[in-house]
Parts: C-alpha cells; sequence; structure tokens
C-alpha cells in the first residue's frame, strides 16, 4: 500500500495549487479518495467524529445492491432461453445476462462520472461519491433491451437536470435514479412501459417480448406465475426489480448498517398492503374491479418495482423525508399512492416510480408541518406550566 500512495503522490505533484494542471486537481483528488481515506480535517463548525464517511456509506450501498444485481443477470439469461424452450445451466444464463447489462453499467459510470467530473472541475470542488450508486441503480431499474445511447441521455438527464442544476450531490430534491427512469418513460415509453419487456435474442428470432405480470394484469389477462415464483424473482421485468427475496437481503444490510431507515420501508409496506386491501374488498362493496384490483393484496408487494423502490429509492437520505414522524407519513404516502397509481392508471401498470418523486417533491413540506406541530406541542405545553406555576 504504501508503494501506491507514493505512486499516487507523484502523479498528483503537477496537479497542485501552483502547477500548470491545478485547474483538473479535482479529478485527480477522486482517484486518490477513492483509494485511500482522505488526509485532510475540517476547519471549523461542530463535527461528530465517525468512522463512516460518505464513500463508506455508497460503498455499503453498493454491496446491498450486489444481491438483486447478480439475480437480475441470471434471470435476464434465463428468460431468455425459456423463451427459445431451452433449459440453461447456471452459468449460462448468467453469462448471456451479463453480456446484455454489463455495458448498460458501463456506459452509465462513464457517462455520469464524466458529467461529474466535468462539473467539479468547472466549479473548483472535489468529486462527490454520491454517484457510486446512482450509475449502478440506473441500469438495475431499467428493461435489459433499452438500447445503450438511450441509457446515456438517461444519466445526462438526470444528472443535469436532476442533481447539478440544484447544486450537485446533497442538494436534489428528487432520486436521480428514478429521474433518470422518468426520463426514459415519458421520452421513450414503448420500452418503459411495462406491456412489453425484452427477453431474448437469438440468430433465428430477432426478439421475442413477454409480458410482464403487471402488464398482463393491466390487460385482464391470467397469470400463471405463483407467489413463490413471484418472490424469488423468476419472472420477466426489469433486470434487479423480479427478485423480492434479493431486495430483502439488500434491505437487511442496509438497516443493519443503519444506511436505509426502516420507519420508511416498513410504512411503504404498511401503505402498500392497506391501499392492496381496499382494493381488493372493492367486488364485495359492488364496484367492479380490474385485475389489478382484483390481484391478492400480499402478492402487489412483490411483483414489479415496489420492493425495490421502497428499501434503495424511497430511503435516500437526501430526498426522503427527515423527521421521525414524517418517515412514517412519507412512507404511507408512497405506498399508499404507489399502488394507487398502479391499479387505476391503465397507461403505466406501475406506480413507485411515479409515487417516490411526487412525494420526493413533498418531503420538505411534510418536514415542515411536522415541526411545526412539534414547536405548538412544546408552546402549548410551556403555556400550562406558567399558568400552573402562576
Amino acid at each position: 500500500m504504501n508503494w501506491i500512495r507514493q505512486k499516487i503522490d507523484q502523479i498528483k505533484e503537477p496537479f497542485e495549487p501552483g502547477n500548470k494542471l491545478e485547474k483538473y486537481r479535482p479529478a485527480i483528488n477522486a482517484l486518490d479518495t477513492f483509494l485511500f481515506v482522505p488526509d485532510h480535517t475540517t476547519k471549523k463548525g461542530a463535527h461528530i467524529r465517525d468512522a463512516v464517511d460518505l464513500k463508506r456509506t455508497m460503498i455499503t450501498v453498493v454491496l446491498a445492491l450486489i444481491p438483486a444485481l447478480i439475480f437480475g443477470m441470471w434471470n435476464a439469461g434465463y428468460q431468455h432461453y425459456t423463451q427459445l424452450g431451452e433449459n440453461p445451466a447456471f452459468l449460462e444464463a448468467f453469462l448471456h445476462g451479463a453480456y446484455k447489462i454489463v455495458p448498460m453499467i458501463v456506459v452509465s459510470y462513464a457517462v455520469g462520472l464524466g458529467l461529474e467530473f466535468a462539473f467539479a472541475i468547472m466549479r473548483g470542488h472535489e468529486v462527490n461519491e454520491g454517484y457510486l450508486v446512482t450509475g449502478l441503480l440506473i441500469p438495475m431499474i431499467m428493461p435489459v433491451d433499452i438500447p445503450l445511447w438511450m441509457v446515456a441521455l438517461s444519466v445526462i438527464f438526470a444528472v443535469l437536470i436532476g442533481k447539478e442544476a440544484f447544486g450537485g450531490t446533497g442538494m436534489n430534491i428528487l432520486n436521480p435514479a428514478l429521474t433518470a427512469r422518468a426520463f426514459a418513460f415519458f421520452a421513450y415509453p414503448t420500452y418503459m412501459s411495462g406491456n412489453k419487456i425484452w427477453v431474448s435474442e437469438a440468430s433465428n428470432v430477432d426478439s421475442i417480448s413477454g409480458e410482464t405480470i403487471l402488464g398482463s394484469l393491466a390487460a385482464n389477462k391470467e397469470v400463471t406465475y405463483n407467489a413463490a415464483e413471484m418472490f424469488t424473482g423468476i419472472i420477466p421485468g426489469s433486470i434487479s426489480e423480479t427478485s423480492t427475496l434479493c431486495i430483502v437481503a439488500g434491505a437487511l444490510i442496509l438497516i443493519l448498517t443503519k444506511v436505509a431507515d426502516w420507519r420508511i420501508i416498513l410504512s411503504g409496506v404498511i401503505g402498500a398492503a392497506a391501499m392492496g386491501l381496499l382494493l381488493n374488498a372493492l367486488p364485495s362493496m359492488g364496484v367492479e374491479g380490474n385485475g389489478l384490483t382484483n390481484f391478492p393484496w400480499y402478492n402487489h408487494l412483490i411483483v414489479g418495482g415496489f420492493a425495490f423502490g421502497i428499501v434503495f429509492m424511497a430511503t435516500d437520505p437526501v430526498s426522503a423525508a427527515q423527521t421521525m414522524k414524517g418517515k412514517w407519513i412519507y412512507g404511507v404516502l408512497i405506498g399508499l399512492t404507489a399502488i394507487l397509481i398502479r391499479t387505476l392508471n391503465p397507461a403505466y401498470p406501475e406506480g413507485i416510480m411515479l409515487s417516490i418523486l411526487l412525494l420526493n417533491v413533498f418531503a420538505p413540506t411534510i418536514d415542515h408541518y411536522v415541526i411545526e406541530g412539534n414547536i405548538k406541542k412544546r408552546k402549548k405545553r410551556l403555556d400550562m406550566k406558567s399558568v400552573k406555576t402562576a
């Protein structure tokens, strides 16, 4: 490690203040801080000493995403071969899926980090590690057949409009990864609708499209998958959103390391379950439902992007609510609106993306009224004590 440290110090010399490459110092410092703990300390203000910095937090989230990513690669290959009537080995299916997915990840990181470095150099600040997670999340929530140029455009939109326009990491009001997906959905709806998801490509077949479960239900078609297949994720869908089992494993990592707040996850599940139960009760009230409203409430929790969104997107510490009570309200509203949009919007049988983005916008308002409520309660208690004392 000392040898690496010495080499990096040699490389950094032309970029030090006063040298001709000083302008590009943030870029070389990004490599340094990626490999080693920063050697600078804060000069003013009150700070809590902690071994966990932004880089370690982002790496923890990346580790939590790995189970869903690996399964997504295998499932993409598995869906490919099963549509062709073949029964692939694990490695064969995994390699085929990786062949399609790894280029998407490379494009996402290359374009996104390129923009991050450019803004860091232009503004003269250090490169933030926030894109370590965003760069992986964006391809993981895309259909596997989306062209690479669409991934690149979505990344550009997310970084420029969803993040840098607000001041960069820590300043954005919307989740950048969901901003990328929203751009792809509204700009290229035929690729993102959920009705047709690519699952195969072969020399004698250009493409085979299979409907997702939510797409089938929206069209009032019968679903042939059972609850176990839905939970494990052996179904068509976006790359890493299908396996609730792997997502739960990632959620445990985030909760145990205290990177994600369990209150948002639990309240989101409660809200979704409540809305699902209400919609399931419509036929008993004499209201005619559809395939999605009649879908068992517990299955709503394990299909589509709900589980992935509530674990990895809704818990974003920047765009989520910050107060304790606000987190419960924020999570419940996400769950309620996600299932409501999913079931009642015939144009888009998946609601978690729109639901989280909507509540991202209202998160500051939720926190504001929670804080105002606390202030009023404390003031009321103080007034009562003053009256008793008098």
